[in-house]
This record gives C-alpha cells, sequence and structure tokens, in this order.
C-alpha cells in the first residue's frame, strides 16, 4: 500500500463521536466526492473509493440514523426523500423545496467555525480529492479541487492552524498544495493521522540523517581533493627547484622543508611540522611551501 493510502485507510477508520464534527466531515464528502442525480434533486455519492464510500454510510448512520443507503455509485443514495431532506438541510447544500443541490461550492462556515468541525472538514477533503507522494522519494501533499472558491477556502481553514498551504492552477484544476515535510507533519497531526505522522517522522529522521552523511562525506572528499592537488603542485614545485637550481642554493630552513615534503608526500601540514628541526606550526610549514612555490614560479619564468 502506499503512503497515502495509508494516510486515507487511517483516517477512514475514524469515527468522531460529536454530531457537529460528524455533520463537517459528511459535508467534505459530498461537497468533494458528491454527486446529484434527478433534475438536481438528490444526492449520490460519485467516488470508486471503498474507503470514502464506507465513511459516508458509517457518518449518516451515526449522525441521521440512516440505513437505507443505496451502494450503487450512479444511484440515489438516500432513497428516503424525508431522510434525504434532512441531510440536505443539516449540511446546508441547498436543494430547498426541490430545487438543485449545490455541490462543489465552499462549504457553509456554521459547519466549520469550531476548531474541531475544522479538523474533521480537511480529513473528509483528505479522503475525497487528497494525496500524498511517497515520502521518501519527495514532501508533497495536494488536494485537487474543481472550483476555485473551494480551493481557496480549503487554503484558508489549513491557514487557520499556522500551516503555510498554496493554490496552483492545473489544467482544469485548482489544486492545494503543501511541499515542506514539516507543514505536511503538522496538517497529518490535525486531520488525526497519528500512525501515519509517526511514520513520516521516522522517514524524515533517516532522510536526514542520510543527507547529513552525504554531505560530510562530500566535504571531506573535497578537502582531500584538495590536499593532494596543493600537495602534488608542492612535490612538482621541488622538484623543479632540485633539478633547475640545486637544494644547496637554498636557505637551511626551505631546504630542509623540500627535502621533508619529498619524504612524506601525503603528510598533512601539521604532520609535516612535526618532522622538522625545530618543529613548526602549520602556518609556519604554509608559508614556508609557499616560498617554495614563488622559488619555482621564478624558475620556470
Amino acid at each position: 500500500m502506499s503512503f497515502s493510502g495509508a494516510v486515507k485507510e487511517e483516517l477512514a477508520a475514524q469515527i468522531n463521536p460529536a454530531r457537529h464534527c460528524q455533520l463537517a466531515e459528511l459535508a467534505a464528502l459530498f461537497h468533494f466526492s458528491g454527486g446529484i442525480c434527478g433534475n438536481g434533486a438528490h444526492l449520490r455519492l460519485d467516488t470508486e473509493n471503498e474507503a470514502v464510500a464506507k465513511k459516508c454510510f458509517t457518518l449518516l448512520k451515526k449522525a441521521f440514523n440512516i440505513d437505507n443507503v443505496v451502494t450503487g455509485v450512479k444511484d440515489r443514495l438516500i432513497p428516503d426523500d424525508e431522510s434525504e431532506a434532512k441531510v440536505i438541510q443539516a449540511l446546508h447544500l441547498g436543494g430547498e423545496e426541490g430545487g438543485p443541490i449545490a455541490l462543489h461550492t465552499p462549504v457553509s462556515a456554521l459547519l466549520i467555525k469550531n476548531s474541531c468541525c475544522a479538523r474533521a472538514y480537511l480529513r473528509g477533503a483528505f479522503l475525497s480529492v487528497g494525496s500524498m507522494s511517497d515520502p521518501e522519494k519527495s514532501y508533497h501533499l495536494e488536494f485537487v479541487c474543481t472550483e476555485r472558491a473551494q480551493a481557496e477556502q480549503l487554503r484558508d481553514i489549513i491557514l487557520e492552524f499556522e500551516i503555510e498551504a498554496k493554490v496552483i492552477r492545473r489544467k482544469k484544476y485548482d489544486v492545494v498544495y503543501l511541499k515542506e515535510g514539516s507543514g505536511i507533519v503538522d496538517l497529518l497531526n490535525v486531520m488525526g493521522a497519528h500512525v501515519s505522522l509517526m511514520n513520516l517522522e521516522n522517514l524524515r529522521i533517516v532522510k536526514g540523517m542520510r543527507n547529513s552523511i552525504n554531505r560530510r562525506v562530500n566535504c571531506e572528499t573535497a578537502n582531500i581533493s584538495k590536499t593532494v592537488t596543493a600537495a602534488s603542485k608542492q612535490i612538482e614545485d621541488i622538484l623543479l627547484i632540485r633539478d633547475k637550481y640545486g637544494f644547496e642554493n637554498l636557505p637551511d630552513n626551505l631546504r630542509q622543508m623540500a627535502e621533508i615534503r619529498l619524504e612524506y608526500p601525503d603528510a598533512a601540514l601539521k604532520e609535516l611540522g612535526g618532522y622538522l628541526e625545530p618543529e613548526v606550526g602549520k602556518s609556519g610549514v604554509n608559508h614556508r611551501l609557499r616560498r617554495l612555490s614563488e622559488i619555482a614560479d621564478g624558475i620556470r619564468s
């Protein structure tokens, strides 16, 4: 199962005992996964996601005590007119006196005025139109909406929890998305996907450690490469001085430095200083090697 599928499975299993939260989540399911039939007067559920369908049926039973739900995707969801009217009215879906039902629009503010209800609404929205990339590869969570106003309301609800979310147009859809790992963790917490949250955090820790190790290895590799390149240049300069100028013409301190560098071609500067008599610090060794380089450059020119 994908990570996104695991999140949805966890969210689908959660049933909030408070009726006002059940209504908020039902509103999300109908606004994002609902459809209409019978000249726009009746509800149906346009989804092939079994978790969404099961969650919708469970919430209808809990909130309205409705058992006679039709399972066919294209059929009228609630055959009983009286029960359907109660659902439409409670979820503020319009349809007054047989009029058209308003779906794929912003949800009524009355249903999400409480923080717990806003959390339930986000849970229903993710079940309906949400998805998440494999966190092993990248951090990306999104909600694909059919209407701009619906996407902007969803983004604003997420922002109320101090989580950064943005809206982008993608072909004929408006997509609410999060790309920061920390923001996705916070949103999973808000929606109540705590197991998925912990799994994501574990992946983030491992990924962070792996990236840190890679950066350190790359840094050390670069330093080694730089040291080897410098040492090769120093030896090349010293050999030129020996063959074209002669060590006997060098001051004693530079002659000793040249001989030690040839004897220990792989040694670091600090280590080279320990071989000199008297011992010299890293800066002193660097100064002498730089003087030898200047002499070699003079010979070349």
